[in-house]
């Protein structure tokens, strides 16, 4: 199972500047709690925006463009289609790591997310209540022809997190 995990304001805004619109502690939280011992798939920026790449406690693949190009403690791949197919056959050749459970996680960026959205079975989305007007990357439209709500979790902005936010699960209709 292909799932996608994003943190998307109002106006569908992901990021910056190669960087998170806001600081979440609960949605990163969230964010490992649902994909710790699974295998994380992302673009090579998205790789090295991470705090700590590879993440840890998670079997991670990058997709390059770069022919040759290999990444510490992560396998490379160099389409769409290799990507999905590294998932499928879930042979880990450059990690000792034993993944718990067949569903694998896009965690990004912008391009990736686009090219794997009509792959994807499940959306976890963190809603945040809030629109950025000077963001430069963007997720899909979440359409509802396509999707439907499993499940929703709200939460309101406290002293950690600045804004209102849900916590959402969808499945492919």
């Amino acid at each position: 199972m292909i799932s996608i995990i994003v943190a998307i304001a109002e106006n569908y805004a992901i990021g910056k500047k190669g960087d998170l619109l806001c600081h979440m502690p609960t949605d990163l939280k969230h964010f490992k709690d649902i994909t710790s011992g699974k295998t994380v798939m992302m673009g090579e920026r998205t790789f090295f925006s991470l705090p700590k790449h590879p993440l840890p406690n998670r079997r991670n693949i990058v997709l390059t463009d770069v022919a040759g190009k290999t990444f510490e403690g992560a396998e490379a791949v160099y389409s769409i289609d290799e990507m999905v197919k590294k998932v499928e056959s879930r042979k880990t050749a450059t990690s000792s790591l034993k993944v718990e459970s067949e569903e694998a996680f896009v965690i990004g960026g912008g391009m990736v997310y686009r090219q794997m959205m009509p792959l994807a079975d499940k959306l976890y989305i963190t809603h945040i209540h809030h629109s950025w007007e000077d963001a430069d990357t963007f997720f899909p439209e979440i359409k509802e022809s396509e999707w439907k709500l499993l499940n929703a979790e709200h939460h309101f902005a406290d002293e950690k997190n600045p804004y209102n936010y849900t916590f959402a699960t969808y499945g492919r209709r």
